[in-house]
């Protein structure tokens, strides 16, 4: 069963801005010190958003997968396909954090890593926006 805030609009919402901004923020960090040839910092803030994506996003997307989606298929069974493209967005992402984490392992910090970040912000945003539009104004119906 999913908690009440992942079904309503304003608090879904709210969950997604907060996670998204906080994850542009760190985007723009990893390219400052990218750029500017900081590797230790670079480094550091590659695993802070590894670990923001991994505990933000993904656990949010886990939560909804298990609950929330599960829940308005069986209310509706005509959000199937739905479902299926947003939990295809969640499986995405999920490549992307890995394939950033074996970089970071590799020590290959460099823009590919950026290109993914930048990746992950699109992915989430239209993710977002199809949630906000199209899943959660069915729910009930």
């Amino acid at each position: 069963m999913s908690g009440p805030s992942l079904k309503k609009q304003d608090a879904h919402s709210s969950i997604h801005e907060a996670a998204l901004n906080e994850a542009k923020e760190l985007r723009d960090l990893f390219q400052k010190y990218l750029e500017e040839k900081e590797k230790e910092r670079t480094i550091q803030v590659a695993e802070i958003a590894i670990e923001h994506w991994e505990s933000r996003t993904l656990k949010h997307a886990e939560a909804e997968e298990e609950g929330l989606y599960r829940e308005l298929v069986e209310e509706n069974p005509n959000l199937g396909q739905l479902v299926i493209q947003l939990t295809r967005d969640h499986d995405l992402m999920r490549r992307m954090v890995s394939e950033m984490k074996n970089l970071l392992i590799k020590n290959e910090i460099d823009e590919r890593m950026l290109s993914l970040l930048d990746s992950l912000l699109v992915v989430d945003s239209i993710h977002n926006e199809d949630e906000m539009n199209k899943l959660l104004p069915n729910y009930g119906r």
